[in-house]
């Protein structure tokens, strides 16, 4: 059984703990139930969804997600084409941004959602879940954006999550990782490799955050208590990464 990562819990000083998922749903096209258990299972802060339900009542289908994962919908779905920000009640949210990326013609449109929540009283931190494109020069492109977006929230500790359609040798994770800290690279914990058990190994979906924001364990929490492997394969087609950090007070 795996050992898991830090409680969420806000200190003495004012520091926070915060848990941080990520995960591709798959526009809810597959198990939801299962999708749903897992979520549950990780006790999450915020959830950084990617390929949240786009089209025919998304708005519907985000609520759906929200309630049966006892979470909140804070920004994102179709209005971020596909990425989306869950949070649970303890995250008091201070402000939402939806971006549209530039797009490619005959690519897909890809977009950024956007917040500051706050734990307690001064532990602030910048959210920013991604969803990049498939094609090297133009990941590269938003790669160089979503560092630009993430430091125009105006907060010194920040988290960016989501799928990089990279690996850590390809040219927009080595971005990322550059400025912000890699969280597996960091700390690692649970399973690395985030596609689809069976698949080939990789990792394409990361967690990554601001200097000054401490890294408690991050990866995917395949064989943490509640986190089954039917769940796993049955809920999408990416694993979910999980992530506990400490937010300094402000």
């Amino acid at each position: 059984m795996l050992h898991d990562l830090p409680a969420s819990r806000t200190g003495s000083d004012g520091s926070a703990v915060v848990r941080v998922l990520s995960y591709n749903v798959r526009s809810l096209r597959d198990d939801v139930g299962a999708l749903s258990r897992v979520i549950r299972a990780c006790a999450p802060d915020v959830v950084c969804i990617q390929e949240a339900p786009r089209f025919f009542r998304w708005r519907k289908a985000a609520a759906r997600l929200a309630r049966e994962t006892d979470l909140t919908y804070v920004t994102g779905g179709a209005t971020a084409s596909g990425p989306m920000l869950l949070a649970s009640l303890r995250a008091h949210v201070e402000r939402t941004e939806d971006v549209l990326l530039p797009r490619t013609p005959g690519l897909h449109q890809r977009g950024l959602a956007t917040a500051v929540v706050r734990f307690g009283r001064t532990a602030r931190l910048g959210v920013v879940s991604c969803h990049l494109s498939i094609r090297d020069a133009e990941r590269l492109r938003q790669g160089r954006l979503v560092l630009e977006h993430l430091a125009a929230l105006g907060v010194p500790h920040a988290v960016l999550a989501g799928d990089l359609n990279d690996r850590p040798d390809g040219r927009t994770f080595a971005l990322l990782a550059q400025e912000l800290q890699d969280g597996w690279a960091t700390r690692p914990w649970g399973r690395e490799h985030t596609t689809r058990l069976g698949d080939p190994l990789q990792r394409i979906d990361a967690v990554f955050a601001t200097k000054g924001v401490e890294v408690l364990g991050c990866g995917v929490p395949m064989g943490l208590a509640g986190v089954e492997e039917a769940d796993l394969r049955a809920a999408t087609d990416h694993l979910p990464v999980l992530c506990a950090v400490r937010v300094p007070a402000a």
